[in-house]
């Protein structure tokens, strides 16, 4: 091989799925192998076969824990993959707990699935992997040091730099060996944290490189500027708002780190005065576990003392059984509810939802981003009527959003962070965002990176990484989904949707009469649809 390839397999014009693939004379490695959210085709992806073969890969590189980054690893595994994993040890210890947690909702929701399925006489599925995976995955992490370089390959090495977003969260450099000249540098940023993030240090980075791979997530959002005292009023604000005798604060919350800011900010509110006490149910038992692992890693943190603060609060209860969680259901009084997931897809938070959301009593506080086509980002786009797990509901609950607690720089953040990299060489690629971050945040790098140097990459695109810049391979395989089919809504939103408008039109007939007139008509309409197919 004359030049180094990168292949982008996933985060590509959208926000999930994170997992480039370096190819190199010396082998070949994965900077992240995550998982896949969002929409159901999306999602699908998941479940099909790899881009690449397992077996084949030498190496990975972990950036963080978060699933859309760990999620696919024991997948990974599962089918031949049997190197060396790298990552801080932070992030070994969240992986610990997170990617078992991750089997165990997907043995859940297979068994769901399959029961739907077979009233259906439709076909069943298996779980992307086991327990069993990830025990084998786990054991083959090994942990690296912030800021020291290691050997991943003969001719291969790179180093961690924190990245602000997560305990435990890194950026990746890497140097390539060349035959002539001075080792090729590429910089992956992962996700980087904002300024003023509860807990971390600002972002870090070398600079001076020949490639760098960076996240647009919030490429086209300016957050309002606020200070911790600030974040902490305006949650304040939000709380005392929701607040009414018989009703209930959720708070859709990934479980790790998220969870652990809220509960901070919360307990710290009620120790000062500013909120009355209030019961704070976290419901997960994924946040449970993660926030032993915050615990154990606490002075590691800028404010691991008042961490440890708020887990000693008397007002916060863990629910780790499903007893427990059901429970929830029959708490009288206003109180609050931390659950995961963060964007309304999978986990207790929907539980918590089929219960709320139809009351006035209830508020529902979204803190940070919702990719397309999830549960979270249609009520956080104002629908009035959702439908989760095959079930409808009316929204009448409140539906707000604080978007200080995102782990995730916005625009001006990731413009000055690139700023700091300088001089780049060659090619800035935009990844782990929707279309219009990318192209606003390419908008904002003017001036700083010729604008011919900005690439945003397709599912599966490959690139080689010449001395003189990256080239695009033609011979890349076809990319899985097309880039209309990625971040964006899919036909199972739109049947969802149209069951939603019909039941509605129903609803809205005068008499049995007219309800038949409408049957009639889309009846109609699918028998004709039938007979074009034929």
């Amino acid at each position: 091989m004359s030049h180094p390839r990168l292949t982008f397999h996933g985060a590509a014009r959208s926000v999930t799925g994170s997992c480039f693939r370096l190819e190199t004379g010396h082998g070949q490695i994965l900077i992240d192998c995550g998982m896949f959210q969002g929409s159901k085709t999306e999602k699908e992806l998941n479940y099909r076969p790899l881009p690449f073969a397992p077996e084949k890969i030498d190496a990975v590189i972990l950036s963080h824990a978060h699933i859309d980054h760990s999620g696919l690893l024991p997948k990974l595994v599962k089918h031949g993959f049997s190197g060396a994993i790298h990552a801080t040890p932070a992030t070994v210890d969240l992986a610990g707990v997170m990617l078992p947690d991750s089997a165990h909702i997907q043995e859940i929701e297979v068994e769901q699935f399959n029961r739907r399925a077979a009233r259906r006489d439709r076909g069943t599925v298996a779980p992307i992997y086991t327990l069993a995976d990830v025990e084998t995955c786990l054991a083959l992490f090994h942990p690296q040091a912030y800021a020291a370089w290691f050997t991943v390959l003969p001719g291969l090495r790179a180093r961690f730099w924190n990245a602000g977003h997560l305990l435990g969260s890194a950026s990746v450099e890497i140097e390539v060996s060349q035959a002539e000249g001075a080792p090729l540098r590429i910089l992956f940023s992962a996700d980087i944290g904002p300024d003023y993030k509860l807990m971390h240090p600002d972002p870090e980075g070398p600079s001076g490189l020949d490639y760098v791979i960076c996240e647009a997530t919030y490429g086209d959002r300016d957050r309002i500027e606020a200070t911790a005292d600030r974040r902490r009023t305006l949650l304040c604000e939000e709380v005392r708002t929701a607040m009414h005798p018989h009703g209930a604060l959720l708070i859709p919350s990934f479980a790790v780190e998220r969870a652990q800011e809220l509960i901070s900010d919360l307990a710290r509110l009620m120790a000062e005065g500013a909120l009355p006490s209030i019961p704070i149910y976290v419901d997960s038992p994924l946040a449970t576990k993660a926030t032993r692992v915050f615990a154990k890693h606490h002075r590691e943190l800028e404010e691991g003392a008042v961490l440890m603060q708020g887990l000693r609060s008397r007002q916060l209860h863990f629910t780790e059984t499903r007893e427990q969680s059901m429970a929830l259901d029959k708490v009288q009084g206003f109180h609050i509810v931390i659950a995961a997931s963060g964007m309304c897809d999978a986990g207790r938070i929907r539980h918590r939802l089929k219960n709320w959301l139809w009351r006035d009593e209830g508020t529902v506080l979204f803190t940070g981003f919702q990719a397309v086509g999830t549960l979270g980002r249609i009520l956080q786009d104002g629908a009035r009527s959702v439908r989760i797990q095959g079930e409808e509901f009316v929204v009448r609950a409140r539906i707000r959003s604080l978007d200080l607690y995102s782990g995730h720089a916005d625009g001006t953040e990731l413009r000055d962070w690139i700023k700091a990299r300088l001089p780049i060489r060659h090619q800035v690629f935009l990844v782990h965002g929707e279309e219009a971050a990318m192209a606003a945040l390419a908008e904002r790098l003017k001036g700083i990176v010729d604008p011919g140097d900005v690439v945003i990459p397709s599912l599966d695109a490959g690139y080689a990484l010449t001395p003189t810049g990256a080239e695009s391979l033609d011979e890349t395989v076809m990319p899985r989904l097309l880039p209309q089919q990625v971040g964006h809504m899919d036909w199972h939103n739109d049947v969802s949707r149209l069951l939603l408008q019909i039941s509605d039109e129903l609803r809205a007939c005068p008499d049995e009469k007219s309800r038949g007139v409408l049957i009639r008509q889309l009846q109609r309409a699918l028998v004709s649809n039938d007979a074009q197919r034929e």
